[in-house]
């Protein structure tokens, strides 16, 4: 997304445009790949090397809380951040951390139907999502990490 996309999207959203927002949320364009706080501080280091954790992680939670972006969490708890808002379901690979987007309209559909024929007593669900867990079977079927 180009800045002028950016800045649209924060206006769209309710949300106050600073450098700092705009910044934040071009690096998680950037990275793509599910980062974490951390790395969105690492990237933006030369841009902005006196921000705080603190306020990128505040950034990430109002982005969150106004349908920007949505957190992911790893088996181990730890946050990652998806710009991807469309549904989704996440692959997530215990050995190397690594988070892919992983998109079934198959898979959408029988979850759609399983629900929809066995309903949770006292809950009503507004949306689903799976975090497939597990392990790349060789060195070679791992993903390109700089996806």
């Amino acid at each position: 997304m180009n800045y002028d996309e950016l800045t649209k999207l924060l206006s769209e959203k309710g949300l106050k445009v600073t450098p700092q927002r705009v910044a934040v949320l071009e690096a998680l364009y950037e990275i793509m790949n599910h980062p974490s706080a951390e790395e969105v501080r690492q990237k933006l280091h030369s841009r902005f090397p006196s921000i705080a954790i603190g306020t990128i992680y505040n950034i990430l939670d109002t982005f969150c809380e106004h349908g920007i972006i949505r957190k992911v969490k790893t088996d181990s708890d730890f946050v990652r951040y998806d710009v991807e808002m469309e549904k989704h379901h996440h692959i997530y690979c215990e050995s190397c951390n690594h988070i892919e987007n992983y998109h079934d309209p198959e898979l959408d559909e029988l979850l759609k139907a399983y629900f929809d024929r066995k309903q949770i007593p006292h809950f009503q669900i507004k949306e689903f999502s799976l975090q497939i867990i597990g392990n790349y079977k060789a060195t070679n079927d791992k993903p390109n990490q700089n996806k």
